[in-house]
């Protein structure tokens, strides 16, 4: 009887310690609220006193893309300079190659500055150059120019340039067989090797003209692309209406980029 006794007293004190239990936990504590949950690559936004954060990510209207081939080891792509560039761009649509630096030889010349002539009748061509143009003073369009970012002289890379940094709305025509035309709003791919990166040449000084091109802030002159070069883009580089895409002349008209 003792030992009955001494069993249900055993789990009378547990059935006690059941209902004492610890309580359960409390809700956790909720994570403060972020102003803009910073989407995948993004940083968050630091705002101002005053300025209203609103909930949600920001949306993307259009995005400049590109894939590191092979990372030079060279010096880093820096704006204001003279680029030697081996490229080829196509469009993305369709794989059409527009436009390469194999596709632009230079003739021979002698001595005395004179084509050579071939057995055929025909100036004998030398090799191909890599094109020479500059980057980051607006010649080129917009995702040309900014698609050199991080690169190092002896890298290769391949950039997805959107409709809205490249031709925009702009139909280019045919330039030949070799160079086919872009259709209105296409999305452009270049394969680029950065080969060297000189400093730009220093413009010769010319006194000031009289009209709206002598004044401060007026666009220069179109100024000729380089030969070899991708097409030339617009004086503007506004999203909204994007300038042609290669060496853009800084004024409203777009000069087709000569050919070799």
């Amino acid at each position: 009887m003792k030992t009955t006794a001494l069993v249900l007293c055993l789990a009378a004190a547990a059935a006690a310690h059941a209902q004492t239990a610890a309580k359960p936990a409390t809700a956790a504590a909720k994570p403060a609220a972020t102003a803009h949950p910073a989407a995948a690559g993004v940083s968050p936004v630091k705002y101002p006193p005053g300025v209203t954060p609103y909930p949600g990510v920001p949306k993307t209207a259009f995005s400049l893309r590109y894939q590191d081939i092979k990372v030079g080891t060279g010096a880093d792509a820096v704006p204001m300079k003279m680029y030697k560039v081996k490229y080829t761009g196509w469009r993305a649509a369709d794989g059409v190659i527009f436009d390469s630096w194999e596709k632009h030889p230079t003739p021979a010349m002698d001595t005395d500055g004179k084509p050579v002539m071939g057995d055929d009748g025909k100036p004998k061509m030398n090799a191909p150059e890599p094109a020479s143009f500059p980057v980051g003073v607006g010649r080129m369009i917009p995702g040309f120019d900014q698609g050199f970012t991080g690169m190092k002289v002896g890298g290769k890379r391949r950039i997805f340039i959107p409709w809205q940094l490249g031709y925009g709305a702009r139909e280019m025509p045919d330039r030949g067989a070799d160079h086919p035309g872009i259709p209105a709003k296409s999305d452009l791919v270049f394969d680029v090797e950065l080969v060297e990166m000189v400093d730009l040449p220093t413009p010769a000084a010319h006194p000031p003209m009289g009209g709206a091109a002598g004044m401060p802030g007026a666009a220069p002159h179109p100024a000729t692309p380089p030969t070899g070069a991708p097409p030339t883009a617009g004086a503007t580089s506004q999203p909204s209406s994007p300038a042609p895409s290669t060496p853009p002349p800084a004024s409203s008209t777009t000069t087709p980029p000569p050919q070799k």
